[in-house]
């Protein structure tokens, strides 16, 4: 990653971008912290910082990931963006695992249709998938299966609805929510969906996913950016 040009020093920023994906502070609570830190900046650079390298992060996270199993859960959960309400796709495995994410304006079978692609080309394809009554994602995963079966690029996925067993992801979204609270919504669609991949980044380093280093969470999210 690069951060040729920028005004502060990388350790800086990168402390300022984990800091807020991490812990539930808004820009103006991490204003004040870093200039306790000595570092003084606005809460407008902070924010720009966040969406610029939070993505980039997230890409890198996805790549160094530990394996997970091959047993899903899915469910989607709501944030807001500009006074109206998007979706956060999110899928773990049944060990609670973060699989994969993806941002929403919409929530119908186009969307699911997408994010399953999406986590199934990430971390292949599982032998098992539990979703919740929703028809949009059952459509979703169907297409999906049909996609399977008649390019032969993979076996057919057992499907499962079922609130029971997606307790595990919708116990995860807590993490996500909590961290979110502080924002009282995003401002733009890519902002937000930058600030997310940010989030679930801290949330996978918390749960020992990512095969860097060992070190702080912190030392482990600043070498992603090496």
């Amino acid at each position: 990653m690069s951060f040729k040009g920028a005004r502060y020093p990388k350790s800086a920023i990168l402390y300022a971008v984990y800091f807020y994906v991490r812990y539930a502070v808004s820009h103006r609570d991490l204003e004040e912290i870093m200039a306790e830190r000595g570092v003084d900046v606005d809460h407008a650079t902070l924010n720009r910082w966040v969406v610029k390298f939070s993505t980039a992060l997230a890409a890198k996270a996805q790549k160094q990931k530990r394996q997970t199993a091959s047993a899903w859960r899915m469910d989607e959960t709501y944030v807001q963006v500009k006074g109206q309400w998007a979706y956060l796709y999110r899928a773990v495995d049944r060990d609670g695992q973060t699989l994969d994410f993806m941002h929403s304006a919409q929530r119908d079978k186009a969307a699911a249709r997408r994010f399953f692609k999406r986590a199934i080309s990430a971390n292949g394809t599982p032998d098992r998938f539990a979703i919740d009554k929703s028809s949009a994602n059952l459509a979703g995963l169907h297409a999906v299966n049909v996609i399977q079966k008649f390019t032969g690029s993979g076996w057919l996925i057992r499907i499962t609805q079922s609130k029971y067993l997606n307790n595990m992801v919708e116990q995860d979204h807590r993490f996500i929510k909590r961290i979110t609270r502080p924002t009282l919504g995003f401002k733009a669609f890519h902002s937000a969906a930058a600030t997310l991949a940010g989030i679930e980044t801290a949330h996978m380093i918390r749960k020992g996913q990512i095969a860097v280093s060992e070190g702080t969470g912190f030392e482990q999210f600043a070498a992603l950016a090496a």
